[in-house]
C-alpha cells in the first residue's frame, strides 16, 4: 500500500469515488493550455459569463454582508502555488493585465460575488476598479501582525483610509507569531481592528492557531484558516507531515513538504471547528488547483466553512460560482450550524 504505484491506484479510486461523474480531469493541463491560448490570441474571446447573481448565498461578519463565495487575490497579484514549476507566477502576470482584472472583477459581482480577498499590495488596483466602473465590491485585506504595535497601528489605519472593509491577520505572520509564543500581539492586532469600527479576524495555515486563540479566549470576529482534502497525487504522505512545514523551507524529499499541502489534516480541522461558534472563512479548499471545485468546494461547506476564498481567473467563475451555489444548498442542513 505505500509503494508510489499503490498509492496513484487508491487516489484515483478515491477520487472517482467521491466525485460526481466527470468531475475528475487533469484541471491544471486544461487550465494551463487555456491561459497560454488566451496570450497567443490577444485574449480577445471573451470568458463564459455567469449567471446572475441575484440568488448567491450570503452570511455576515459582523454587520457586513458578504457572499458565501469570495474571489481571492493572489491569482491577481501573482503569488501562484506551483510546487515546483518555475514558470507560473509570471503567466498569471502576464495573463492578468490591469484591465483582465477588472473584468474578471466585474464577471465576479455579476455573478453575486460581494467581496475579494487581498493582500495590500493589490489595494490599488483594486480601489482603482471600484472607481472606475462605479463598484461597491468589499476588500477583506490582511495585515501583519507586528511586535511593533505603533507600526502596526499604522498599517491599519492606512489600510482603511484607503477603503478596507474587513481586515485579519495574515496566516503566516499569524502562525510565527503563535510558534514564538506571542498571543499578545494577535490580542492587540484585534484590539486595533476593531477599533476602526471593522470585524477582526485571525488568519493561518496552521490549527494550532485557532487552537491556541480559542484557549486563551482571544474571540476573533472570524477565523480564515485553510481545508482541503489530501486525496491528490502531489499530497506530502501523512506520516511525513510536520506542524510548521511552510515556514522550514521546502524540502527536495517528494515525500516531504514542497508548497504542496496546506491543510496537514482536513477531519481534525472540521472536528474543531465544530465546536467554534464564529464564522470560519476557509481558503486553499483546492490545494492551490490540484483538487476539482466539485469536489473542494463541497467538502469544505460540508465540512462547515460558512465562506470560501476561491482564486479564480475570468473563464473559471461561471463554472465555480454554479459548483458553490449547488453546494451551499446541498449542505443547508449540514452538521456545524451556519455562522455568519
Amino acid at each position: 500500500m505505500n509503494s508510489p504505484a499503490n498509492r496513484r491506484d487508491f487516489l484515483g479510486k478515491g477520487l472517482l469515488g467521491a466525485a460526481t461523474a466527470g468531475a475528475v480531469y487533469s484541471a491544471g493541463s486544461l487550465e494551463e493550455k487555456i491561459l497560454l491560448a488566451a496570450l497567443q490570441e490577444g485574449q480577445t474571446q471573451s470568458p463564459p459569463q455567469p449567471a446572475p447573481g441575484d440568488d448567491m448565498p450570503r452570511g455576515k461578519i459582523g454587520n457586513i454582508e458578504i457572499s458565501r463565495l469570495l474571489i481571492g487575490g493572489n491569482l491577481i497579484g501573482g503569488w501562484a502555488h506551483a510546487r515546483d514549476l518555475i514558470y507560473v507566477s509570471a503567466l498569471f502576470k502576464a495573463y492578468n493585465t490591469e484591465a483582465k482584472i477588472f473584468e474578471t472583477l466585474e464577471l465576479a459581482e455579476r455573478s453575486g460575488i460581494n467581496t475579494i480577498q487581498i493582500d495590500p499590495l493589490c489595494q490599488d488596483v483594486v480601489e482603482k476598479y471600484k472607481r472606475q466602473h462605479g463598484s461597491k465590491l468589499q476588500t477583506m485585506i490582511c495585515i501583519n501582525p507586528d511586535r511593533d504595535w505603533t507600526k502596526m497601528a499604522d498599517q491599519i489605519k492606512r489600510l482603511m483610509d484607503r477603503g478596507a472593509t474587513l481586515l485579519y491577520t495574515h496566516g503566516e505572520g499569524t502562525d510565527r507569531q503563535v510558534m514564538a509564543g506571542r498571543l499578545d500581539v494577535l490580542a492587540k492586532a484585534l484590539e486595533l481592528i476593531r477599533a476602526q469600527g471593522v470585524p477582526a479576524g485571525i488568519g493561518s495555515h496552521s490549527l494550532e492557531t485557532p487552537i491556541a486563540c480559542e484557549k486563551e479566549k482571544l474571540n476573533p470576529d472570524y477565523y480564515v484558516k485553510t481545508f482541503h482534502l489530501d486525496r491528490y497525487w502531489s499530497a506530502t504522505p501523512p506520516e511525513h507531515r510536520e506542524e510548521w512545514c511552510w515556514y522550514k523551507g521546502h524540502s527536495l524529499d517528494h515525500n516531504k513538504y514542497h508548497d504542496n499541502i496546506f491543510c496537514l489534516d482536513a477531519e481534525k480541522t472540521a472536528a474543531f471547528f465544530e465546536a467554534v461558534k464564529r464564522p470560519w472563512v476557509a481558503f486553499k479548499v483546492l490545494a492551490a488547483g490540484a483538487i476539482h471545485p466539485q469536489i473542494g468546494l463541497s467538502s469544505a461547506y460540508r465540512h462547515g466553512a460558512d465562506f470560501v476564498i476561491l482564486g479564480m481567473f475570468d473563464f473559471q467563475i461561471a463554472q465555480d460560482v454554479a459548483i458553490a451555489k449547488d453546494c451551499i444548498r446541498k449542505h443547508a442542513n449540514r452538521k456545524r450550524p451556519w455562522y455568519g
